[in-house]
């Protein structure tokens, strides 16, 4: 079984963030919430509140979007081709996705390109609020047991240092930079951080 991060490792760029431009360009009125996150921002930056809070301010925008099944699809027509060609090229049918971003974001793009496991923060898709904990960190080891066991991780990839936890437990882990995939080790850890 190989376990891959998402965003800005099979997906070339921040699905959130470019979800959020997207509806930002179809609905110009969630601007209104622009003073509540920027609120949010600062207040996360100076520790006022954690990274989940923080993400809960930030999604308020999907209250003010009517039809979100509709815009999610519409997005991934746009934004399929954000898949990175050497993950399509070895794909597995029991590869994992975890990922700190929306489950309701990633469900229909694990869909249409054949990912049948799917591990992502709960968020609710009408108001923004987490169901539970950010999928971050140690809360994707967590997440991962909780749905697997132990079972091992053949290889795992990621763009980011904070999945060490998961990379600690697999048998291979790779660094992914761009469309570089780099042997995932504490000399290079040290040297990106």
């Amino acid at each position: 079984m190989n376990v891959y991060d998402f965003d800005n490792t099979i997906y070339d760029g921040d699905s959130t963030l470019d979800f959020y431009f997207y509806e930002l360009w179809k609905h110009p009125a969630i601007l209104r919430v622009l003073p509540q996150q920027v609120s949010g921002i600062i207040r996360y930056k100076l520790h006022k509140i954690d990274k989940t809070q923080f993400k809960e301010i930030f999604f308020s925008f999907l209250q003010e979007i009517e039809d979100i099944d509709t815009d999610l699809s519409e997005f991934w027509d746009l934004k399929q081709c954000k898949i990175k060609q050497w993950y399509i090229n070895g794909q597995n049918m029991d590869d994992v996705i975890i990922s700190a971003s929306p489950e309701f974001l990633l469900e229909e793009i694990c869909k249409r390109i054949g990912i049948n496991y799917l591990i992502a923060s709960k968020v609710n898709k009408k108001t923004g609020e987490f169901i539970g904990l950010n999928c971050h960190d140690i809360e994707k080891k967590s997440r991962f047991e909780e749905m697997f066991g132990h079972t091992q991780i053949q290889k795992f990839y990621s763009d980011s240092y904070s999945d060490s936890p998961l990379a600690d437990i697999a048998f291979e882990a790779y660094y992914v930079k761009k469309n570089k995939i780099l042997k995932w080790t504490k000399d290079i850890r040290k040297s990106k951080m």
